[in-house]
């Protein structure tokens, strides 16, 4: 058994430094290790077959249609009107592009589900005008980057509808509702260090703004905001599942995109491709991550990792810390789909041997995972705000660092405190 384990872990993790894609690398390694113990062409045959079993599921239609939508709302001017009524609310305070940085990531990524779209459009909009008032380019991608990320915490979220499918079926509209609380804290969290940072530079105040200027950008972001209540309260009420949710999302952010005209026949047809692209890749993560759970459990790797764990201490709070910083771990190498469809797995029957719920550990999970997605070498959402930042990486590592302090600060209260993510699924049993 040992040597499957080395076998599975030490050539997926070769493969990943020669810079094979993570879904081919999670593939080659899972038939690797499969061709150790039984024939090589009933290895190619179980995984075959796993990673089609692994795809046939209802929930996972979501997905497509959630990075759909998400993808209409990135060109249909919704990104747009959520800024606008960001800084007519805060956008006059002493650094106030800053705050609406991250009230807008948090708006924008909460209605389409991803960081990478949120980190897209939020920092294509506002990097110009930071820019043009002299705001550090690299601190401004650093809130960008790990302000959007919020968005996968905070509901809809396709990481969430993975991570249900990985639990064996925890409710999704549970996991939802767990979601607000530690989205908004984390959100909060960093605008606590922007205004450390906005202080230290005695950034002046923006431009004014108005009462009735509020009220403006409030009613034309309204029809956006809407979303949120359609999707989660039909999905909480039991009108409709996370699927038919994410269904309706589509067909009400076409009709959005129409009414506002900025989207047209030749725009539309760019859509679909780039979410045609998006779904395959997630797809496919998620088909080879599959594999690779069967994989690990006929090799009995669950029970080994839990008995390890075990061995080393019987208190929860000591094996959360431990579990927290394998994830930590992970993240940084690792995209979050198929991390959390690999290790849900193993780590949510241990959780669960010690009481935790796991709507609070798929809370615990995401949080994690979220770290990975800034930090380097695989943190997509990073690449992608200094991509749209022009700046590098090595410049943008250093604001990052207290972002990642009190990203970790959250993650531990949310860890530590279960009624963070439990108050309001409670509300709704």
């Amino acid at each position: 058994m040992i040597a499957e384990i080395l076998l599975l872990v030490i050539s997926f993790l070769i493969l990943l430094s020669l810079g094979v894609p993570v879904a081919w690398s999670i593939g080659i390694s899972c038939l690797l290790t499969l061709a150790v113990s039984i024939d090589s062409l009933a290895a190619f045959t179980t995984m075959a077959q796993r990673m089609a079993t692994g795809l046939d599921s209802f929930s996972l239609l979501a997905i497509p249609f959630f990075i759909l939508a998400g993808q209409i709302m990135n060109q249909g001017g919704i990104a747009h009107r959520l800024i606008n009524f960001a800084k007519a609310l805060i956008g006059s305070m002493p650094g106030g592009l800053i705050y609406v940085n991250v009230i807008a990531a948090m708006l924008f990524g909460a209605i389409s589900g991803s960081a990478v779209a949120a980190a897209s459009a939020i920092g294509g909009i506002l990097g110009p005008p930071m820019e043009k008032e002299n705001y550090s380019k690299e601190f401004g991608a650093a809130i960008n980057v790990t302000a959007s990320t919020t968005g996968l915490i905070i509901p809809p979220s396709n990481v969430l509808i993975v991570y249900s499918l990985a639990s064996g079926g925890v409710s999704i509209a549970s996991l939802f509702l767990a979601g607000y609380i530690p989205g908004i804290l984390m959100g909060l969290a960093l605008m606590l260090v922007a205004a450390v940072w906005i202080k230290k530079k005695k950034y002046p105040p923006g431009e004014k703004t108005s009462a009735k200027k509020i009220a403006t950008t409030f009613l034309d972001a309204l029809p956006s905001l809407l979303l949120l209540v359609v999707v989660i309260g039909g999905i909480v009420s039991g009108i409709f599942t996370a699927t038919e949710a994410s269904g309706i999302a589509v067909l009400y952010t076409l009709i959005l995109a129409t009414i506002y005209r900025e989207i047209n026949l030749k725009k539309l047809h760019k859509i679909f491709l780039s979410s045609v692209v998006t779904t395959s890749i997630v797809l496919l993560l998620i088909a080879t991550s599959m594999g690779m759970s069967w994989v690990m459990s006929f090799e009995n790797i669950p029970q080994t990792v839990s008995d390890a764990l075990l061995g080393l201490s019987d208190n929860k709070y000591v094996i959360l810390i431990i579990i927290n910083l394998l994830l930590l771990f992970v993240g940084t190498f690792m995209d979050m789909t198929p991390a959390i469809l690999i290790f849900t797995p193993i780590f949510l029957p241990i959780m669960q041997s010690l009481g935790v719920d796991p709507v609070h550990f798929g809370m615990i999970m995401v949080m994690n995972l979220c770290v990975g997605l800034c930090t380097p070498p695989v943190g997509s959402v990073l690449f992608i705000g200094v991509g749209v930042a022009k700046t590098t990486i090595q410049k943008v590592i250093k604001p990052l660092l207290p972002l990642y302090v009190v990203m970790a600060i959250i993650l531990l209260l949310v860890t530590y405190v279960p009624q963070i993510s439990l108050w309001l699924p409670s509300l709704f049993e």
